[in-house]
Protein backbone atom coordinates (compact mmCIF):
# COMPACT_ATOMS: atom_id res chain seq x y z
CA UNK A 1 0.00 0.00 0.00
CA UNK A 2 1.81 3.05 -1.24
CA UNK A 3 -0.96 5.59 -1.83
CA UNK A 4 0.50 8.10 0.66
CA UNK A 5 3.80 8.10 -1.17
CA UNK A 6 1.99 8.22 -4.53
CA UNK A 7 0.07 11.28 -3.33
CA UNK A 8 3.29 13.07 -2.40
CA UNK A 9 4.79 12.23 -5.80
CA UNK A 10 1.66 13.50 -7.56
CA UNK A 11 1.76 16.76 -5.60
CA UNK A 12 5.38 17.28 -6.62
CA UNK A 13 4.55 16.56 -10.26
CA UNK A 14 1.82 19.21 -10.22
CA UNK A 15 4.29 21.71 -8.78
CA UNK A 16 6.82 20.91 -11.52
CA UNK A 17 4.14 21.22 -14.18
CA UNK A 18 3.17 24.64 -12.82
CA UNK A 19 6.82 25.65 -13.14
CA UNK A 20 6.81 24.72 -16.82
CA UNK A 21 8.39 21.28 -16.80
CA UNK A 22 7.11 18.91 -19.50
CA UNK A 23 9.26 15.89 -18.64
CA UNK A 24 11.23 14.49 -15.71
CA UNK A 25 12.91 11.14 -15.11
CA UNK A 26 10.60 8.43 -13.70
CA UNK A 27 10.08 8.56 -9.94
CA UNK A 28 9.89 5.39 -7.86
CA UNK A 29 8.25 5.35 -4.45
CA UNK A 30 9.99 3.89 -1.43
CA UNK A 31 9.07 0.35 -0.48
CA UNK A 32 11.01 0.24 2.76
CA UNK A 33 12.40 2.50 5.41
CA UNK A 34 15.73 4.18 4.81
CA UNK A 35 18.78 2.98 6.71
CA UNK A 36 18.57 3.95 10.37
CA UNK A 37 21.52 6.25 11.03
CA UNK A 38 21.26 6.64 14.80
CA UNK A 39 22.39 4.74 17.87
CA UNK A 40 20.15 6.87 20.10
CA UNK A 41 16.98 4.93 21.08
CA UNK A 42 15.13 8.18 21.79
CA UNK A 43 15.90 9.50 18.30
CA UNK A 44 14.77 6.17 16.86
CA UNK A 45 11.56 6.44 18.90
CA UNK A 46 11.00 9.91 17.41
CA UNK A 47 11.54 8.58 13.88
CA UNK A 48 9.03 5.77 14.43
CA UNK A 49 6.43 8.10 15.93
CA UNK A 50 6.68 10.53 12.98
CA UNK A 51 6.87 7.87 10.24
CA UNK A 52 4.60 8.28 7.19
CA UNK A 53 5.92 5.53 4.94
CA UNK A 54 2.67 3.58 4.57
CA UNK A 55 -1.10 4.09 4.57
CA UNK A 56 -1.42 3.11 8.23
CA UNK A 57 -0.10 6.57 9.08
CA UNK A 58 -3.40 8.02 7.82
CA UNK A 59 -5.67 5.95 10.04
CA UNK A 60 -3.67 5.46 13.20
CA UNK A 61 -4.03 7.50 16.36
CA UNK A 62 -0.26 7.25 16.79
CA UNK A 63 2.71 5.08 15.85
CA UNK A 64 3.65 2.93 18.84
CA UNK A 65 7.41 2.51 19.08
CA UNK A 66 7.50 0.24 22.13
CA UNK A 67 7.33 0.06 25.89
CA UNK A 68 9.89 -0.71 28.57
CA UNK A 69 13.61 -0.60 29.26
CA UNK A 70 16.34 -0.08 26.67
CA UNK A 71 18.52 -2.30 28.90
CA UNK A 72 15.96 -5.10 28.90
CA UNK A 73 17.25 -8.69 29.11
CA UNK A 74 14.19 -9.91 27.21
CA UNK A 75 12.31 -8.37 24.29
CA UNK A 76 8.74 -9.40 23.45
CA UNK A 77 7.67 -8.84 19.85
CA UNK A 78 4.02 -8.91 18.81
CA UNK A 79 2.86 -8.83 15.21
CA UNK A 80 0.78 -5.67 14.84
CA UNK A 81 -0.78 -2.91 16.95
CA UNK A 82 -4.34 -3.76 17.98
CA UNK A 83 -7.25 -1.36 17.82
CA UNK A 84 -7.44 -1.35 21.62
CA UNK A 85 -3.76 -0.43 21.90
CA UNK A 86 -4.16 2.28 19.29
CA UNK A 87 -7.27 3.74 20.92
CA UNK A 88 -5.74 3.85 24.41
CA UNK A 89 -2.10 4.51 23.41
CA UNK A 90 -1.05 1.87 25.93
CA UNK A 91 0.33 -1.66 26.05
CA UNK A 92 -0.89 -4.81 27.82
CA UNK A 93 -4.49 -4.00 26.86
CA UNK A 94 -7.52 -6.22 27.35
CA UNK A 95 -7.51 -9.88 28.40
CA UNK A 96 -4.64 -10.73 26.07
CA UNK A 97 -2.45 -7.93 27.40
CA UNK A 98 -3.31 -8.79 30.99
CA UNK A 99 -2.34 -12.40 30.37
CA UNK A 100 1.02 -11.36 28.90
CA UNK A 101 1.63 -9.06 31.86
CA UNK A 102 0.91 -11.91 34.29
CA UNK A 103 3.22 -14.24 32.37
CA UNK A 104 6.06 -11.73 32.67
CA UNK A 105 5.49 -10.85 36.32
CA UNK A 106 4.47 -14.21 37.77
CA UNK A 107 6.53 -16.71 35.76
CA UNK A 108 9.55 -14.75 34.55
CA UNK A 109 9.45 -12.76 37.81
CA UNK A 110 10.24 -9.49 36.06
CA UNK A 111 8.41 -6.16 36.37
CA UNK A 112 7.04 -5.13 32.98
CA UNK A 113 9.11 -1.95 33.17
CA UNK A 114 12.27 -4.12 32.96
CA UNK A 115 11.39 -5.84 29.68
CA UNK A 116 10.88 -4.29 26.25
CA UNK A 117 7.68 -4.87 24.29
CA UNK A 118 7.09 -3.82 20.69
CA UNK A 119 5.52 -4.87 17.40
CA UNK A 120 6.89 -5.85 14.01
CA UNK A 121 4.45 -3.33 12.49
CA UNK A 122 4.16 -0.22 14.63
CA UNK A 123 0.66 1.04 13.70
CA UNK A 124 -2.91 -0.21 13.74
CA UNK A 125 -3.96 -1.65 10.36
CA UNK A 126 -6.59 -0.06 8.16
CA UNK A 127 -8.29 -3.43 7.77
CA UNK A 128 -7.90 -7.05 8.76
CA UNK A 129 -6.23 -9.15 6.08
CA UNK A 130 -3.93 -12.13 5.78
CA UNK A 131 -0.79 -10.22 4.81
CA UNK A 132 0.79 -6.87 5.63
CA UNK A 133 3.93 -7.39 3.53
CA UNK A 134 4.22 -3.82 2.26
CA UNK A 135 3.78 -2.35 5.74
CA UNK A 136 6.35 -4.78 7.14
CA UNK A 137 8.86 -3.62 4.51
CA UNK A 138 8.30 -0.08 5.80
CA UNK A 139 8.76 -1.09 9.45
CA UNK A 140 11.45 -3.77 9.34
CA UNK A 141 14.44 -1.42 9.64
CA UNK A 142 12.91 0.14 12.76
CA UNK A 143 12.50 -3.23 14.47
CA UNK A 144 15.97 -4.50 13.62
CA UNK A 145 17.47 -1.19 14.79
CA UNK A 146 15.65 -1.65 18.12
CA UNK A 147 17.04 -5.19 18.44
CA UNK A 148 20.54 -3.88 17.70
CA UNK A 149 20.23 -1.06 20.23
CA UNK A 150 18.71 -3.11 23.06
CA UNK A 151 20.70 -6.31 22.43
CA UNK A 152 18.46 -8.48 24.61
CA UNK A 153 19.58 -11.87 25.86
CA UNK A 154 16.26 -13.31 24.72
CA UNK A 155 13.79 -12.32 21.99
CA UNK A 156 10.29 -13.75 22.39
CA UNK A 157 8.01 -13.63 19.35
CA UNK A 158 4.28 -13.88 20.01
CA UNK A 159 2.52 -16.04 17.43
CA UNK A 160 3.44 -17.26 13.93
CA UNK A 161 3.12 -13.88 12.17
CA UNK A 162 5.62 -12.13 14.43
CA UNK A 163 7.98 -15.11 14.16
CA UNK A 164 7.76 -15.07 10.34
CA UNK A 165 8.51 -11.34 10.15
CA UNK A 166 11.39 -11.36 12.62
CA UNK A 167 13.05 -14.34 10.94
CA UNK A 168 12.42 -12.91 7.45
CA UNK A 169 10.24 -15.70 6.13
CA UNK A 170 12.17 -18.67 7.48
CA UNK A 171 11.06 -22.02 6.13
CA UNK A 172 10.71 -23.37 9.66
CA UNK A 173 7.11 -24.06 10.59
CA UNK A 174 5.99 -22.25 13.73
CA UNK A 175 4.64 -25.38 15.42
CA UNK A 176 7.97 -27.16 14.94
CA UNK A 177 10.04 -24.38 16.51
CA UNK A 178 7.59 -23.10 19.11
CA UNK A 179 9.28 -23.17 22.53
CA UNK A 180 12.69 -23.98 21.04
CA UNK A 181 15.81 -21.85 21.45
CA UNK A 182 17.06 -20.37 18.16
CA UNK A 183 20.33 -18.45 17.84
CA UNK A 184 19.44 -15.10 16.29
CA UNK A 185 21.41 -11.82 16.01
CA UNK A 186 23.51 -12.47 19.13
CA UNK A 187 20.32 -13.27 21.07
CA UNK A 188 18.31 -16.39 21.78
CA UNK A 189 14.98 -16.29 19.97
CA UNK A 190 12.11 -18.30 21.46
CA UNK A 191 8.75 -18.33 19.61
CA UNK A 192 5.66 -18.88 21.76
CA UNK A 193 1.91 -18.83 21.28
CA UNK A 194 0.21 -15.43 21.29
CA UNK A 195 -1.78 -14.77 24.48
CA UNK A 196 -4.97 -14.28 22.43
CA UNK A 197 -4.50 -17.79 21.01
CA UNK A 198 -4.06 -19.19 24.51
CA UNK A 199 -7.29 -17.52 25.61
CA UNK A 200 -9.08 -19.33 22.78
CA UNK A 201 -7.28 -22.58 23.61
CA UNK A 202 -6.91 -22.74 27.41
CA UNK A 203 -5.67 -26.34 27.20
CA UNK A 204 -2.34 -24.85 26.00
CA UNK A 205 -1.62 -23.03 29.27
CA UNK A 206 0.70 -25.80 30.50
CA UNK A 207 2.58 -25.76 27.18
CA UNK A 208 3.11 -22.00 27.45
CA UNK A 209 4.14 -22.30 31.10
CA UNK A 210 6.91 -24.70 30.05
CA UNK A 211 7.96 -22.32 27.27
CA UNK A 212 8.18 -19.50 29.80
CA UNK A 213 10.43 -21.66 32.00
CA UNK A 214 12.68 -22.11 28.96
CA UNK A 215 12.78 -18.34 28.53
CA UNK A 216 13.58 -17.81 32.20
CA UNK A 217 16.44 -20.33 32.03
CA UNK A 218 18.10 -18.18 29.33
CA UNK A 219 18.01 -14.92 31.33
Amino acid sequence: MKSYQNLKILQNLYRLKALGYDYIDPIENNQSTPDIATNDPFELKRQIETCHLCDFSKSRTQSMSGFGSYDAPVMFIDHIVSQMEDNSNSYFCGRSGEMLKNMIQNVLELPVEKIFFTHTIKCRPLDIRSSYKSEWLSCRAYLFAQIEQIRPKVIVTLGPEAFANVTEGTQEEFEKVRGHIIEFKNSKLIPIYHPSFILRNPNLKKVVFNDLKTIKSCL
